[in-house]
């Protein structure tokens, strides 16, 4: 028995997920299935809340259970605590088509976490959706909250977003990040810049914000990427209510934007000389675009966004280009209606790969380091619907090849980022979120 107890202590967070997940499925019966689907479709799948609710509620239950002391007897690990350092655990172990990897737990009980940047000193800045920001040591030691953030508008899929450090970094300490900010009307996307000062922030400066604000929590986009030339990118979602607007130049909804560090417009931007156009906008007729990265090779914006039900997408985004949202799609509405004219027209962009069904694509990073060879070249995005992280072979601007890898996980996969030390980093979106680390076998 002693023996028995003493393998079960052994279990860890890992684990715990898995129970998790089995618990959830043995709830549900085939009618409260279809009524959470319903439920999360009505905000499309990116949202997932009915889904993502009762999750959190079992997640809520197995925690308590640990801290009531029944953890000892059956091996659930309760997670670290914040400002404590947890040593890295191995998830799991598992083999992609050209190697094998392992997935090692850095950080945990991060909620709701959507984005993660990396310093030049080894901490990791991760934000948590609700509206904290948060320094992670390299041993996975958390920070408490910084301070100083703006007011955060954290209703639906709305919150504190990305977050980048500033090219300069080492020497100017900025950081900028993306949140949904509240207004008398409703609320809108912004984007602001700060010094990171210890624990806190300073100097914090609002340097772009919506043209519109609207009531409502869906379609915020918010992806950020500082381009070679050192303007950043911003990605706007179409707010779900508006997607009309993503073909009007007179909105910021649906579009990709370019504005310099100050917030400055870049006169070379496509729009700048169209009447009545909004300066900033650099291509338009998108939907919801959660991810964004740099080529290694061409440096061009490379996104993706998701669709209503089907015609998810991957963009090569150019300056001046449509995308056609809401009048081409590879999709159709929640309902099964047909939207727009059909899936193309002439003079609107068709998207480098389109996933129908839908996956949900959240977070986006080439690989081009060294730590995995045969991964070199390949695009990698997260999938929140169907909780895995797929993997892209490409000939030039082709997709040749899909992997979906760790689906056994069952965990939405909301960023994935290639670290500076050629690891690749994925955060899961959940009420006990974690940051983790994909590893080659053998290292």
């Amino acid at each position: 028995m002693k023996r028995s107890l003493n393998q079960l202590a052994r279990v860890d967070s890992a684990i715990l997920d898995s129970i998790h997940a089995r618990f959830l499925a043995s709830l549900q019966s085939e009618a409260l299935q279809q009524r959470l689907a319903a439920a999360a479709a009505a905000g499309g799948p990116e949202d997932g809340a009915a889904m993502a609710g009762l999750e959190a509620a079992v997640r809520r239950v197995m925690r308590r259970i640990a801290a009531a002391g029944a953890a000892g007897a059956l091996g659930i690990a309760a997670g670290a605590a914040q400002g404590q350092a947890p040593s890295a655990t191995v998830a799991l172990e598992a083999a992609s088509e050209k190697t094998r990897f392992r997935l090692v737990t850095i950080a945990e009980n991060l909620e709701r976490p959507w984005s993660v940047a990396f310093l030049p000193d080894g901490r990791m800045l991760v934000t948590e959706k609700p509206g904290r920001l948060r320094l992670i040591g390299p041993d996975g030691r958390i920070s408490p909250p910084i301070a100083n953030l703006p007011e955060i508008y954290a209703r639906g899929q709305g919150g504190l977003l990305d977050v980048v450090p500033s090219p300069g970094f080492a020497s100017d300490r900025t950081i900028f990040f993306s949140y949904s900010e509240p207004t008398r009307d409703g609320a809108r996307s912004a984007v602001a810049r700060a010094v990171l000062d210890g624990e806190a922030l300073s100097q914090v400066k609002v340097i772009f914000r919506q043209a519109q604000d609207p009531p409502g929590g869906h379609h915020w986009g918010s992806r950020l990427v500082f381009a070679p030339d050192g303007n950043l990118f911003v990605t706007l979602g179409d707010r779900f209510n508006h997607r009309e607007r993503a073909q009007d130049v007179s909105s910021h909804f649906g579009k990709i934007v370019r504005i310099a560090p100050d917030g400055s417009v870049p006169p070379d931007n496509p729009f700048v000389k169209t009447p009545g156009a909004l300066p900033e906008i650099w291509s338009m007729g998108h939907r919801n675009l959660q991810g964004a990265t740099l080529h290694p090779g061409t440096r061009q914006l490379w996104t993706s966004e998701h669709g209503a039900q089907g015609g998810d997408e991957i963009n090569l985004a150019l300056p001046g280009s449509n995308y056609g949202w809401p009048i081409i799609t590879h999709g159709v509405d929640y309902s099964g209606a047909p939207i727009g004219v059909g899936s193309e027209k002439v003079g609107m962009e068709q998207p480098v790969l389109h996933w129908t069904p839908s996956i949900a694509p959240s977070g986006l990073a080439f690989y081009d380091a060294e730590r995995f060879p045969a991964w070199r070249g390949n695009l990698f995005s997260g999938s929140l619907k169907d909780r895995m992280l797929v993997r892209l072979e490409l000939e030039g601007n082709r997709v040749v090849h899909q992997e979906r890898l760790l689906e056994t996980l069952r965990e939405r996969i909301r960023d994935v980022r290639q670290g500076p030390d050629g690891f690749l980093y994925l955060l899961t979106d959940a009420a006990a979120g974690r940051l983790l680390r994909l590893e080659p076998v053998g290292l």
